[in-house]
């Protein structure tokens, strides 16, 4: 089979496997909603919850393994052709920019964490000292703004189909639940980054402010994970 042929048909594989996956997150989190509502002894609930995030698991590998392969077809087809090549260059930014390959860099880690050192009956609000999901979103935004090239909250990457939901008392980023302490990591040029988000009225300072724990710092030897969900687009035609 030409090469062209096996790619065709391995993007056709990717294609099913990534719809299978969509199907398979949207029912892990049905489903774990579904648990969050009833009692935690209810075993047949949590083994059905297992069980589905298990082939969920397991899709997801199948996925990787297909799309590996169809990379290295890619950079067998552009090996010796140019013009491939600067294309083949070009869908490997845009996967980076999609969030779609793992990323590595210099920029900024930003740790937060609830204030457990104040006691409820000491203070009128409690809330002003935890870590909410408006809180992310807004040093996301803040991160963004200011040149980050890539964004990771506990190691879920931000993308533009990211989530980041209160859910009860937990917060879900990609779907996920995260919890504190909160590990927030940016590429993009370290000096500005973390200047700009230590700045005076920055997010930052606001939290500090008002209790929350806040670390910041430079590095420059910063991995962030590539994006595992999958994007949706019900109504582009």
């Amino acid at each position: 089979m030409k090469r062209s042929k096996v790619a065709i048909v391995l993007g056709i594989v990717c294609f099913i496997l990534t719809i299978a996956i969509c199907v398979q997150m949207k029912t892990i989190q049905d489903a774990e909603k579904e648990v969050g509502k009833t009692y935690s002894g209810n075993d047949k609930l949590r083994d059905e919850v297992l069980s589905v995030r298990e082939n969920y698991n397991n899709v997801l590998k199948e996925l990787e393994k297909a799309e590996s392969e169809l990379n290295q077809i890619r950079s067998q087809a552009v090996a010796n052709n140019e013009g491939n090549a600067e294309k083949e260059e070009q869908i490997k930014q845009i996967n980076e920019l999609l969030g779609y390959t793992d990323v590595k860099g210099s920029g900024v880690i930003i740790k937060l964490d609830d204030n457990r050192d104040v006691a409820q009956d000491e203070v009128l609000n409690i809330s002003d000292f935890i870590v909410h999901d408006g809180d992310l979103r807004a040093i996301v935004n803040e991160l963004f703004n200011i040149g980050a090239d890539a964004i990771s909250i506990n190691g879920q990457r931000i993308v533009s189909a990211t989530g980041i939901i209160c859910d009860g008392n937990i917060i879900r980023v990609n779907g996920e639940m995260i919890g504190v302490p909160i590990t927030i990591k940016a590429i993009g040029f370290p000096e500005v980054l973390y200047y700009q988000m230590i700045r005076t009225g920055g997010y930052l300072e606001v939290l500090k402010n008002a209790g929350v724990i806040v670390e910041i710092e430079q590095s420059n030897e910063i991995t962030i994970n590539k994006y595992t969900g999958v994007y949706l687009h019900d109504y582009i035609n």
